[in-house]
């Protein structure tokens, strides 16, 4: 996987996602003060994060960015699931012509990319949007509680080590995808 920064287990809540995730954690703890909210929020984003490495798919729907081998082999993009598949670019910020490539997204919700005239270039550049839930909210409600329930365990044994509540992988295991290596289809 050469995903930067942003990718899967990565997750930095935005405006209202942020307010709905404090609001959760806090009701489970039962916070009523705001004196650590900062804390509570930067628990529910590692929950998040956590969540999403376990469930082997990005929750909340964000922009990602994929570098690929130049291949007119069909590549699976390696986040999922894929929402949408935008710009590919030769490594280097050159667009590539829309007909030097082919793009799909099964039903699986895996992104694909063949490339047929790289112009070149050993890689490419894939600009796709993925995640289960376009925000919090939207979040399945299995999801969205062991999250909650993750970040609440993190925020009580902060000065211990303890091990996470068994309800988080029971909540989140239905969910999950396991993908041992990125696969490959013929053309």
């Amino acid at each position: 996987m050469t995903i930067g920064s942003e990718g899967p287990g990565a997750v930095v809540l935005g405006g209202e996602d942020r307010a709905a995730a404090l609001a959760e954690v806090k009701a489970m703890l039962r916070l009523v003060n705001d004196d650590e909210d900062a804390l509570v929020v930067a628990l529910a984003e590692t929950a998040l994060g956590l969540g999403e490495a376990f469930i082997g798919q990005v929750l909340i729907a964000r922009s990602l960015r994929d570098v690929l081998p130049a291949s007119r082999a069909w590549q699976q993009l390696a986040a999922t699931p894929v929402r949408a598949i935008g710009a590919v670019e030769a490594i280097g910020g050159t667009a590539l012509a829309s007909e030097a490539y082919v793009i799909d997204i099964d039903p699986a919700g895996d992104g694909w990319v063949r490339v047929i005239d790289s112009g070149g270039a050993m890689r490419v550049g894939v600009t796709f949007t993925a995640g289960l839930a376009t925000g919090w909210e939207a979040l399945p409600a299995p999801i969205r509680q062991g999250v909650v329930l993750l970040a609440a365990h993190l925020f009580t044994v902060r000065d211990a080590a303890a091990a996470p509540p068994v309800a988080v992988t029971a909540l989140w295991r239905p969910f999950r995808r396991i993908a041992l290596t990125r696969r490959t289809r013929a053309c």
